[in-house]
Formats: C-alpha cells, sequence, structure tokens
C-alpha cells in the first residue's frame, strides 16, 4: 500500500499517524505466529484432533459427509491450473488458457497480435485452438 503524503492536509497526516501508532500497537501485542501455531497444534492434540480435522483441508471430510443431506452430484471436476497467459500492462491479469478468453487478451488478438505473445515465460505451450465441429458429410451410394 503506497499513500502519496504530498496531497494530504495536516489534519489528515496527523489521523493517519495516530491510526498507523494504534495499529502498531495491536500488532506489537500479539504473539509471533510460530507460537500460537504450536499452541494451537499442542492443544488440538491433546483432545484426540489434528489441525486438519479442526480447520478442514483438501484431505480431510469431504463436505456433506455425516450430515443427512446427499452429497451434491459429482460431475466432471477440473483442477487448479497455473495461468499461462499474462496482460503486459497489468501483471495482475492473467489467463489459464481455459474458457472464455478474458476482455484484455481479445482486445489484443483483435488487433492482430499472436497469443504467444503474451504466454507466462516457463509455462507451458500455447494452448491449441478448439477445432470447429463441421458437418459431416453424407455420401448416398448410387442404386443400380
Amino acid at each position: 500500500m503506497s499513500i502519496d503524503l504530498s496531497t494530504l492536509s495536516p489534519r489528515e497526516l496527523g489521523n493517519l499517524i495516530t491510526t498507523a501508532k494504534k495499529r502498531q500497537a495491536q500488532l506489537s501485542k500479539r504473539a509471533p505466529l510460530a507460537q500460537v501455531r504450536s499452541k494451537l497444534t499442542r492443544l488440538a492434540k491433546a483432545e484426540g484432533y489434528t489441525i486438519e480435522e479442526l480447520f478442514g483441508t483438501a484431505s480431510a471430510a469431504r463436505p456433506g459427509a455425516g450430515s443427512g443431506k446427499s452429497a451434491p452430484r459429482a460431475g466432471r471436476r477440473l483442477g487448479k491450473v497455473a495461468p499461462k497467459y499474462r496482460n503486459p500492462e497489468n501483471p495482475k491479469e492473467t489467463w489459464t488458457g481455459r474458457g472464455k478468453q478474458p476482455r484484455w487478451l481479445a482486445a489484443y488478438t483483435a488487433k492482430g497480435r499472436d497469443l504467444g505473445e503474451f504466454l507466462i515465460p516457463g509455462t507451458a505451450k500455447l494452448t491449441p485452438k478448439p477445432q470447429a465441429a463441421g458437418k459431416k458429410r453424407v455420401v448416398k451410394k448410387a442404386r443400380k
């Protein structure tokens, strides 16, 4: 977070300093993160649980298990995929190559730029274009 201090009035600057000092005091009173983690792990272990069971991770019980409701219909689930394309003007905007192209990429390709220009170095190759399902050609045999 960056704040342009030159645009602040003396009153706004004073409020910012006061708020920052309050926040700094709050953070200094907190115990270190590693200490809190170990304390929670010890407490969970003493009660016969693991942190994964308590806070849920991918390896913990599945959602809906144990409840009277049936689980949602299992469909094709795709895992998360690392992004392959990045917007050069805004590095936070990325695309995995799945689904519809984002607007920023569609605008660039409409101007004639190549999709390969936006590949993130070290990632996979270009995503191949989906092949259009062409009409099947029906050939009728002549009767004799």
